[in-house]
């Protein structure tokens, strides 16, 4: 209830004005596969294949009516409201998996309770962006892969990984933590098959399209990799505030679907975070490898790898928060408190320049939506050493360790 109330107040107010949506892009692609024409083949799209179900479900049914003049606005709401209730559906699953997991780690009722409380507020914080935005769709998928894993479900959970990663790519940093998983529970035949499922479900949603439209596949998959630097991102965000501290010179270049940096060292900023961004995943993966694989340490390097590809990314844009919620929300102790205040932190500074502000910032670089920008930025590379770091004081035992310390004095 609280999600939906959540959902329902970002339609009215301040949340209504000013809205930057995709909707209308998706239904263009949904309307033209309703009408036989073939992704990547017939039209050109830089999403996987794995995104197409929720363009084309919403275009159900979704025709004219008698009143020509009136149809265009009738199609396009009603487009808007299907899809609209597609994402609250996948929140609301996401939501019950996430109960689910929070049961299994153990979490006490009232942590479960302000865990799940804060992911059904997310609307909220976040704001309407994550009503015009798809990616409560692979993160519905990812959680079901992730969750699956969790108890013991390994098949099922690479299967979803596998579609997930064909959704949206950012699920394929929790490959590496199920692999790990895998090898140290089930040893290493169980994670060849775990592997094989994974691929086979990658395969079965690209393989088809590559035969029919080898170019356009390609071209998605390029788009993605050659994207510049984008003004959101922890890269640009630093040159802009070079910009008025300094007189930096800046200016915005549009392409690739984005609003994108261009001043002097851009390029080699964009590399810079390129290799911060897998330095920042290698760290997480050892992290987890030279560990026990305990549920607590699943949950935590999952989220500390989505941070990672999030936060140092040469492109960030507003929806990518969406990622991070259930994520970060099912990691346990004071790191998971902290994590939680970085996360609201983050949504909250991401809501007060997006999309009110995004103009400003985008053409204007003015001062305030700037450093919003900026805050948010460092909020998740805060996120990211928070969830990674050791909180103990210096010299404190783990708990778990501590029986076999007292047995082997007693030796």
């Amino acid at each position: 209830m609280l999600f939906l109330g959540s959902w329902a107040v970002i339609h009215h107010g301040v949340f209504a004005k000013h809205q930057i949506i995709d909707t209308p892009v998706y239904q263009r692609y949904g309307d033209w596969m309703m009408h036989g024409s073939l992704p990547y083949r017939d039209f050109a799209i830089e999403y996987p294949p794995g995104a197409l179900p929720v363009f084309v479900l919403p275009a159900i049914g979704n025709s004219g009516g008698a009143n020509p003049s009136a149809e265009p606005d009738r199609v396009r709401a009603a487009y808007r409201r299907n899809f609209e209730f597609l994402m609250a559906a996948c929140g609301l699953a996401t939501l019950a998996l996430m109960a689910g997991a929070l049961r299994y780690l153990r979490f006490s009722n009232g942590r479960a309770a302000g865990a799940l409380g804060l992911l059904a507020l997310s609307p909220l914080l976040l704001g309407p962006v994550i009503l015009s935005r798809f990616d409560l769709w692979p993160v519905l998928v990812a959680m079901i892969g992730l969750v699956a894993i969790l108890i013991g479900l390994e098949w099922i959970g690479f299967l979803a990984l596998g579609l997930a990663t064909a959704v949206k790519i950012f699920p394929v940093v929790l490959l590496p933590i199920a692999c790990i998983w895998a090898w140290k529970r089930l040893g290493r035949r169980e994670l060849a098959a775990c592997l094989g499922i994974f691929l086979a479900a990658l395969a079965a949603c690209y393989v088809p399209f590559v035969i029919l439209a080898p170019h356009g596949v390609w071209h998605s998959i390029s788009v993605q990799l050659g994207r510049p630097l984008q003004i959101e991102s922890l890269g640009a965000a630093t040159l802009v505030v070079l910009h008025h501290l300094f007189g930096l010179g800046v200016s915005t270049v549009s392409g690739s679907g984005s609003q994108n940096l261009d001043a002097s060292g851009a390029g080699t900023i964009a590399i810079v975070q390129t290799v911060l961004q897998a330095a920042a995943l290698i760290g997480t993966w050892i992290w987890f490898a030279r560990g026990e694989a305990s549920g607590e340490r699943l949950a935590r390097a999952s989220a500390a790898a989505i941070v990672a590809f999030v936060a140092f990314g040469k492109v960030l844009s507003p929806q990518y928060m969406i990622w991070l919620c259930p994520f970060v929300l099912l990691v346990r102790g004071r790191r998971g408190i902290a994590g939680a205040a970085l996360l609201v932190a983050s949504l909250v500074l991401t809501q007060l320049w997006f999309p009110y502000r995004y103009w400003d910032y985008a053409l204007g670089f003015e001062a305030l939506p700037s450093a919003f920008v900026f805050l948010r930025d460092i909020a998740l590379v805060g996120l990211f050493a928070t969830l990674l770091t050791d909180l103990r004081p210096r010299g404190q035992e783990s708990p778990a360790l501590k029986p076999a310390v007292i047995q082997s004095l007693s030796r």
